[in-house]
């Protein structure tokens, strides 16, 4: 359909054209290139880890962060409430995702349910940030980590800027992700990057990420014949999806402002309807509104709103319905409707509207209309 206000729209200057346009007219290092280096570098300090890493898309990002950390079989507990990846990842690395419950403020992990899931084989728990800001429960969540000796890799991908308690997003875990997709924050179509304060878990991602490489030189600009010690993947990012990141990080503050005032527009014109549930900011946070997610009374209001918004040409989504109750793992890992009755309950009555830097006053004003009438 030609949507008249698409879900999402990505925000960009003339700068991060020329960006690009000068590592095209270098003719050389379109890959590994010095942007790269330049972004992890920028990124770390602007997160406040001591290490990142490249990657070409936040999936690979966090299925090598695993594998760094040796989450090759056991248990990893995870939200049902996110994009597939999260809980794919387990697998590709090796382990068993376990699906656990979520609180109803945030959409992060519930704490009580994650003690309850915590076996003999559990390995790892991966809380995932949703939408633009930082899990309610997540010192907790570190805490309960600690106390059971285990690895917590945040899932950070839509919560680039988000922080509490003046505490960035990526500063919980032992290890952090942040995905690039043309969707979130800051974006460069596709791409990534793996955070971590532990100097063997940088060198492991460095490995992981080019086939499992010593590059203690540049492979593309050596003689020499350089060793490879495992087996990796070729996780690249290129110097040009690099440079574009680096172009938006630049205004990244930006960025973040003109999207919390098209929320805070939003707030205005929702938080009067009782019916309602607008996003919560909690307290001593910074909510970066990398979606706009609203809940209603029940599925059946929901799906009459989505089906009116979409009739004038309107684009929302749900985010998210339950990993748990996708096709394969229900045929694979025995789950059924009924396992996550919260996450569920939730998933039903969630819909996320149209926000980006540009969007109109004018547009909020329409979609807002719509709801308020219906509901």
């Amino acid at each position: 359909m030609n949507w008249k206000t698409p879900l999402f729209k990505i925000y960009w200057e003339n700068d991060d054209i020329q960006s690009i346009t000068n590592v095209i007219k270098r003719g050389s290092y379109w890959t590994t290139g010095p942007e790269i280096e330049q972004l992890e570098n920028k990124t770390a300090k602007y997160i406040g880890k001591k290490h990142a890493v490249t990657f070409s898309s936040g999936t690979s990002a966090l299925h090598a962060a695993l594998l760094a950390h040796d989450i090759t079989n056991g248990e990893v507990i995870v939200p049902s409430f996110t994009f597939i990846s999260t809980a794919n990842t387990v697998i590709l690395a090796g382990a068993r995702p376990v699906f656990t419950e979520i609180e109803d403020e945030t959409y992060g992990l519930d704490s009580e349910d994650v003690k309850n899931k915590i076996t003999k084989k559990t390995k790892a728990i991966i809380p995932v940030h949703i939408g633009g800001r930082i899990c309610k429960e997540i010192k907790a969540l570190r805490e309960i980590a600690d106390d059971h000796k285990l690895i917590m890799i945040e899932d950070a991908a839509e919560s680039l800027g988000a922080h509490l308690n003046k505490k960035m997003a990526g500063n919980y875990g032992q290890t952090s992700i942040f995905s690039f997709c043309q969707n979130k924050i800051i974006t460069s179509g596709e791409g990534g990057i793996t955070l971590t304060d532990n100097k063997n878990v940088y060198n492991k991602l460095k490995l992981i990420r080019s086939h499992g490489r010593v590059e203690q030189e540049n492979f593309f600009s050596t003689t020499k014949d350089l060793d490879y010690i495992q087996i990796g993947y070729n996780y690249r990012m290129s110097s040009l999806t690099a440079a574009l990141v680096l172009s938006q990080m630049k205004k990244i503050n930006k960025i973040i402002k003109m999207r919390k005032n098209k929320a805070q527009y939003y707030n205005q014109k929702l938080s009067k309807n009782n019916n309602i549930k607008i996003p919560t900011e909690l307290k001593n946070s910074n909510h970066v509104y990398q979606m706009y997610t609203i809940q209603l009374k029940n599925k059946q209001t929901r799906d009459k709103i989505q089906q009116k918004l979409t009739r004038e040409k309107i684009l929302t989504k749900i985010y998210f319905n339950p990993i748990h109750l996708k096709t394969y793992y229900r045929q694979k890992h025995g789950y059924k409707k009924g396992d996550l009755p919260k996450t569920e309950k939730i998933s039903g009555k969630v819909l996320t509207l149209p926000l980006y830097p540009t969007l109109k006053k004018t547009e909020i004003d329409h979609i807002t209309k719509i709801i308020n009438k219906m509901c």
